[in-house]
């Protein structure tokens, strides 16, 4: 048998990773790449470490250096601003964390139903309108990125004027997640910074000078115990919502509308029930927009693989599988199968676990819902119009292109 190998350059693992992660999960589940990065894909093993208090998720700061132009040019960039909410171990990711929960508690989120449903229903009608001119219901630039852009504007009360250069700059600065970074994506994503803080910065200082009932509002006026977000920090939460919280969702809607669609017999049983929590925790379980994030160990650790004891050294780093994990079969019966009444689909990983559990989870699965619900609602024909195209990341997964045949 072939060694299993981690191999993100790899286009079959771009085009489809779980048979990859199957065979290493089977013969390798704590593989070594050949970056030298431990890869994990057993669930047990991935849960473990993202609960753990002896992972840090500050890479910069706990991981070993790694001496080449792409790794030292990303210290410099980190340098030189506030860390991300998503980088901070504790005490300061405590503390952030404290003062930005109370925007995103599960009743501030669904008093945004009826917004959602507003945008959703809005965004339909023009593309209804659009095929009836003849073009093509295109899923992705019709509702998926359109309704989770209004909504993140709508929360902190940002212009939409710009809406086609956020969707660019959203783009750019995500590929820097990736692992297949190069130095040219870095020198974009500034140059996407350059344009989209100007635009922020502008919007925060507006909104100092008159606070609203919206969610930026509250974030500047956020305190707890005397403390506050720091002008920089703030302008770094507001990226990072404004970024990775709405690409997500972009994505999430994208590929959970076409495992339905791959799945005829799912497909109409969400037509027929609708999408409650634990579809949707299905439909992030069977092909999550987050495949992996990677930890690093505070103290030296060991798996057991088999009879055999792998040991990882402190600062190593450690990329934990999502995507294997939520289709480890040892958890998930059949876990290739979409399976809208899957008993244990809030087991998935696709939002990661313990204190690094997404902040902004409940408002995607409101997003996913409340659009494909409505989809399905208004379209009694919902089929593929052609093959979909996929972004090519690894970290980030989505459809970039999906072309549906709709009918009334």
């Amino acid at each position: 048998m072939t060694t299993p190998t981690f191999n993100p350059f790899d286009p079959a693992f771009r085009a489809d990773p779980h048979p990859f992660y199957d065979a290493l999960r089977e013969h390798d589940p704590v593989h070594v790449s050949l970056g030298g990065m431990v890869v994990l894909t057993r669930y047990s093993d991935v849960a473990t470490v993202l609960r753990s208090n002896d992972y840090s998720r500050d890479i910069e700061k706990s991981a070993k250096p790694i001496d080449d132009p792409i790794r030292n040019r990303m210290r410099e960039r980190r340098r030189d601003s506030s860390k991300s909410i998503l980088n901070l171990d504790p005490p300061d990711h405590t503390r952030l964390r404290r003062l930005v929960s109370k925007s995103f508690t599960p009743s501030a989120i669904e008093s945004l139903r009826p917004m959602v449903q507003r945008f959703v229903d809005e965004a339909l009608d023009a593309a209804e309108q659009r095929v009836r001119d003849g073009a093509t219901f295109e899923l992705i630039d019709d509702v998926a990125f359109p309704v989770p852009f209004l909504v993140i504007s709508a929360m902190l009360g940002m212009p939409i004027s710009r809406a086609d250069e956020l969707r660019e700059w959203s783009q750019v600065i995500t590929r820097t997640l990736e692992p297949t970074v190069g130095l040219a994506d870095l020198e974009e994503a500034d140059a996407a910074f350059a344009g989209l803080l100007p635009f922020l910065d502008d919007t925060i200082r507006e909104r100092r000078r008159n606070l609203g009932n919206d969610m930026l509002s509250s974030l500047i006026s956020a305190e707890e115990s005397g403390d506050k977000l720091t002008a920089e920090e703030l302008v770094t939460f507001v990226v990072l919502l404004y970024i990775a919280g709405h690409e997500t969702t972009v994505n999430l809607i994208g590929n959970s509308m076409l495992a339905l669609l791959r799945a005829p017999e799912q497909l109409q049983y969400a037509r027929d029930n609708g999408l409650n929590s634990n579809a949707v925790d299905e439909l992030l379980r069977f092909d999550g927009p987050v495949q992996h994030t990677v930890r690093v160990p505070l103290v030296p650790v060991q798996f057991q693989v088999g009879d055999r004891v792998v040991d990882v050294a402190a600062g190593e780093r450690v990329l934990t599988s999502l995507g294997a994990a939520s289709h480890d079969p040892s958890v998930f019966e059949n876990p290739h199968r979409l399976d809208l009444r899957r008993p244990n689909a809030n087991k998935h990983l696709g939002f990661a676990a313990g204190i690094h559990y997404c902040l902004g989870s409940a408002l995607a699965k409101l997003e996913a819902q409340v659009a494909i619900e409505s989809l399905l609602h208004r379209f009694s024909r919902v089929e593929l119009a052609d093959e979909p195209s996929w972004r090519d990341r690894l970290t980030i997964r989505g459809v970039d292109r999906l072309a549906l045949a709709v009918e009334r």
